[in-house]
C-alpha cells in the first residue's frame, strides 16, 4: 500500500492554539500570593454553589443515619465530594466530627491540591489564555509597526517608538529567533514572535501584511535585504525603514522594496569623528536623538494661521517642510512659503532646559 507523504502545514495556517510558544502575549505580572488567593476564592466559589445545590435537592439524598439530610450534611456531602475523597470503613458520624472535617480538614485538602497540580493547572490556564489572547489579537491587529531584531538597533528604535512617536505597546510585534531578546521585549509589553524573519510565513504570523511600518534591524546586511525583500513582498504599502552596516549595500536595500536605508556604521563613524574636534556637538546630537528628555526633532502639520508664511519666522525652530512626501530643507527656495497640506520638522522641547556637562 503507497504512504502519501504529508507536508507540514504552513505556519501561518496552524490554528490558534498551536501559535502559543511561536507568539507571545504580553501578560500582566502577578505576585504568587495574589494568585493562590485567586486559586482559593475560586475553590470556595465552587464549594458553595455545590452545597446550594445538594440542599436544595435534599429530599433527593440519603444519610446513613436515617434522619434526613441538614444544611451542615450538604456541606460536609461537597466537601466529600469535591476534594474527591469518598469515606468507606470510617467515617465521621457526629456533628462536631464532620464540623472538624469541614473547617479543618477540607481546607488543607485544599491547600494539599493547589500545591500538588497547581502547576500543571497554571499551565494548561496559561496556554489556553495565550491561545485565546493570540486568536483576538490576529483578528484585530491593524496598522502596527513589525521590527524584525531586537538587538541594539532594534530596541532603540522600539524606545523612540515607545517614548517620541506615542505608540502602544501592543501595537509591537517584536521578530527574533533569540529567545532571551524576546524576553526583553515581552518585559516591556510588546507581542513577540519566535522565527526567522527571513521566512514569509513568520511574517505573516507577525501581520506584517497588516503593518503599517516594519523596522528591519538584523546584524548582517544580507539577512536585512532578504527581509526587505520578503516584507515588501507581502506587504506593498508597508513603510519599510532598514538598517545596514555598510554603505554599498544601501542600493540593494532600496531596491528590494525599503522606503529608507540608515547607515549604522557610517552614522557612529561620523559621530566618532566629530567628538574628537567637537564633542559638544555630538552631545547635542544625541540630545535631539533621545526623545524622553531634553530637545527632539519632531513632525507636525501646519496650522491655518502659518499658511503663506515664512517657516523661519515661525516661533518654533523648523528644520524643513514635508510636502507630497517630499522634505525641503528649510533654506529651498520651495519653503518660502507654507502651503495648505504641508507638515513641518522642527525642534520640540521634551523637557526643561538644563547643561549639557562632559
Amino acid at each position: 500500500m503507497r504512504v502519501l507523504k504529508r507536508f507540514p502545514v504552513r505556519l501561518s495556517d496552524r490554528p490558534d492554539h498551536e501559535l502559543v510558544g511561536v507568539i507571545r502575549m504580553p501578560e500582566l505580572t502577578v505576585s504568587p500570593l495574589r494568585s493562590i488567593l485567586k486559586r482559593i476564592i475560586g475553590a470556595m466559589l465552587a464549594l458553595l454553589a455545590t452545597v446550594l445545590i445538594v440542599y436544595l435537592d435534599r429530599d433527593g439524598y440519603r444519610d446513613a443515619n436515617g434522619d434526613g439530610l441538614s444544611f451542615l450534611d450538604s456541606l460536609y456531602y461537597a466537601t466529600v465530594s469535591l476534594s474527591t475523597t469518598g469515606y468507606g470503613d470510617i467515617a465521621p458520624a457526629t456533628s462536631s466530627a464532620r464540623l472538624v472535617n469541614v473547617l479543618v480538614i477540607t481546607p488543607l485538602r485544599v491547600l494539599f491540591l493547589i500545591v500538588l497540580v497547581g502547576t500543571t493547572l497554571e499551565v494548561l490556564t496559561e496556554r489556553s489564555r495565550q491561545a485565546f489572547k493570540i486568536q483576538k489579537w490576529r483578528t484585530k491587529v491593524r496598522d502596527h509597526t513589525v521590527v524584525v531584531g531586537f538587538g541594539t538597533k532594534g530596541r532603540s528604535a522600539v524606545n523612540a517608538l515607545l517614548g517620541d512617536e506615542n505608540v502602544e505597546p501592543d501595537h509591537i510585534v517584536v521578530v527574533d529567533t533569540d529567545q532571551q531578546a524576546l524576553e526583553a521585549a515581552t518585559s516591556l509589553g510588546l507581542v513577540t514572535v519566535h522565527g526567522s524573519a527571513t521566512r514569509a510565513d513568520v511574517l505573516r504570523v507577525a501581520g506584517v501584511q497588516r503593518a503599517k511600518a516594519v523596522v528591519v534591524a538584523p546584524n548582517r546586511d544580507d539577512t536585512a535585504v532578504l527581509v526587505t525583500l520578503t516584507a515588501r513582498e507581502l506587504a506593498p504599502k508597508a513603510h519599510i525603514v532598514a538598517s545596514v552596516r555598510e554603505a554599498e549595500n544601501v542600493h540593494l536595500l532600496k531596491q528590494s522594496g525599503a522606503n529608507q536605508v540608515v547607515v549604522s556604521s557610517e552614522t557612529a563613524g561620523r559621530l566618532l569623528g566629530m567628538a574628537t574636534s567637537t564633542p559638544l556637538v555630538v552631545d547635542m546630537v544625541e540630545d535631539l536623538l533621545t526623545p524622553e528628555s531634553g530637545l527632539a526633532i519632531a513632525e507636525r502639520p501646519v496650522e491655518p494661521s502659518e499658511e503663506g508664511g515664512s517657516p523661519r519666522h515661525l516661533p518654533d525652530i523648523v528644520l524643513g517642510v514635508v510636502r507630497d512626501g517630499v522634505l525641503y530643507r528649510v533654506d529651498a527656495p520651495q519653503a518660502d512659503a507654507i502651503e495648505p497640506g504641508d507638515k513641518l520638522l522642527y525642534i520640540r522641547k521634551v523637557t526643561a532646559a538644563e547643561t549639557i556637562e562632559r
